[in-house]
């Protein structure tokens, strides 16, 4: 069975996880928000306090871990061994640490049999940073949003709690991330030489996903 696979990628707050769900449920197909991936990563490598900088403890760790996901509300669900922990992975500080702990290869390379698992199984909409340049090359469909870093930190900054809200530290990590993202050895984050460019910066949810569909119907 040949699955219809479709990749968003692109820089913190460009929209991507609201565009993708949207996208994905006008479709009719399923939604799979590889980040979520990373930050669970991240999370364990907190909570189990892995000395992740280490390669011979990161593979040891690697090795135990047991991510997946199950369907609930026709929905894809994260789950890290058996445990919903998806209300426990969108902290900032978890957020960086994933940034820094995906430029490892073992990491890349574990989380990538899981993606690809996945779309064997089923028509889905990748979300992520590398999903058409690295994790599926060949995906039928590749999009990558952009936005001015100002409106992006925008757009995360009123998504938080008012406790933790600080305008400019978030657009400092953000330009932080981007940074790391972008400058890292093992796939960095651009865009497909055969994506689809969409700047979001002046665009709103329902657009953006109406650009995206039109594209993929006139096909």
């Amino acid at each position: 069975m040949t699955t219809r696979i479709i990749t968003i990628d692109g820089p913190a707050g460009a929209g991507k996880t609201t565009i993708s769900k949207l996208l994905s449920q006008k479709l009719g197909i399923v939604y799979v928000d590889t980040g979520a991936l990373y930050r669970a990563v991240a999370f364990e490598i907190k909570k189990q306090n892995i000395n992740w900088e280490n390669n011979d403890a990161l593979e040891i760790f690697l090795k135990s871990l047991d991510l997946d996901y199950t369907m609930k509300n026709n929905s894809l669900v994260l789950m890290s061994s058996g445990r919903d922990i998806n209300k426990f992975i969108r902290t900032p500080e978890i957020s960086m640490l994933a940034s820094s702990t995906s430029a490892k290869p073992q990491v890349r390379s574990t989380l990538l049999d899981i993606q690809r698992k996945i779309a064997k199984k089923q028509d889905a909409v990748f979300e992520g940073r590398d999903m058409g340049t690295v994790v599926f090359p060949e995906a039928e469909y590749k999009f990558y949003l952009f936005a001015d870093l100002s409106v992006r930190a925008k757009r995360r900054y009123d998504e938080m709690p008012e406790a933790v809200k600080n305008i400019n530290s978030v657009e400092q990590d953000m330009q932080t991330r981007d940074d790391n993202d972008s400058q890292r050895q093992t796939a960095p984050l651009k865009p497909a030489h055969d994506a689809i460019k969409i700047d979001s910066t002046f665009l709103n949810i329902e657009q953006v996903v109406e650009k995206m569909l039109k594209i993929i119907q006139k096909a």
